[in-house]
């Protein structure tokens, strides 16, 4: 994993926790499960939510929720960011004084797996949003893929995870996961905002669905282009379309369906040279099975 900027930790043991039952068979198998950890974030002196998280990256992730909840604003000052290990909490604080008292009372329980929920309204920030036009090339699109569906990573040792990796043009860069989607996204959107990364020539791809919320997620964070290899929900791509985002959907071996940004798109690669991937196999053996499965 070298050539990712920051990649998965899937020998950190502290992630997951070793335990053993027994299959439908009876035999007994050991597995690696993904822990669940409470993370709280606070705003300056304001306690904004409890997430639900891996474990890792607790800065970025905090920093990026908050962003991403539009309680960061763009040219807001970071002055420190604070975690405490001992009671899991995170604590960013800003030149600015905030009061975010009004929009915590507005609350949208989203799509999001280990269930999300967005403060405010949702639309809120996508007013005249217009995200660079960038092209996308196929073979950029091949290339990613088969890189990253053969990255070690938590999902492959123990499931029950999701994936999203920060990209530009056929490198992936940076590769989180965590048991939500969104928390993957955020981890990504606060190292971006930390390293002060430009999102105008970057793809993020997620092996999670293409909702309403991960549509608005990305073009807040200002990446023109989305990719996944799961399906689609219809307002994901009215929003998509409305931006001005590239949607790519399903994206497994050669397969794809783009349901936005058609014309933004360069098939400069043979789909017929492009191997398809394997189908999902039907062994008992957990940890096998999970080496042909994702999203």
């Amino acid at each position: 994993m070298s050539d990712y900027l920051i990649g998965p930790s899937p020998d950190d043991l502290t992630l997951t926790r070793a335990l053993s039952g027994r299959d439908h068979e009876g035999r007994e198998v050991d597995l690696r499960v993904v822990e669940e950890r409470p993370l709280t974030i606070y705003l300056n002196s304001q306690e904004i939510v409890t997430a639900m998280t891996i474990g890792d990256h607790p800065r970025w992730l905090a920093v990026g929720y908050l962003s991403n909840q539009g309680m960061l604003l763009p040219d807001d000052r970071i002055t420190a960011v604070d975690f405490d290990e001992e009671v899991e909490t995170v604590v960013v604080r800003t030149a600015r004084a905030t009061d975010y008292e009004d929009k915590l009372k507005r609350k949208t329980r989203t799509s999001g797996c280990a269930v999300g929920t967005v403060f405010g309204d949702m639309m809120e920030g996508l007013e005249g949003v217009r995200l660079p036009v960038a092209e996308l090339r196929t073979s950029w699109l091949y290339t990613l893929a088969h890189r990253i569906n053969t990255t070690p990573s938590l999902y492959l040792e123990a499931g029950a995870i999701h994936g999203t990796v920060l990209c530009r043009q056929d490198r992936a860069l940076v590769y989180m996961e965590d048991v939500g989607r969104h928390n993957a996204v955020d981890k990504i959107a606060g190292w971006m905002r930390m390293q002060d990364a430009d999102p105008s020539d970057k793809i993020l791809y997620t092996t999670g669905r293409l909702t309403s919320e991960m549509v608005i997620k990305t073009a807040l964070m200002g990446i023109p282009v989305l990719v996944s290899r799961s399906g689609f929900t219809a307002w994901g791509v009215e929003i998509a379309r409305q931006v001005g985002l590239t949607l790519i959907g399903r994206m497994r071996g050669r397969r794809f369906v783009c349901l936005a940004g058609e014309d933004r798109l360069i098939r400069d690669a043979n789909p017929a040279h492009v191997a398809d991937e394997p189908r999902k196999s039907t062994g008992a053996n957990p940890q096998e099975r999970a080496r042909h499965e994702r999203g």
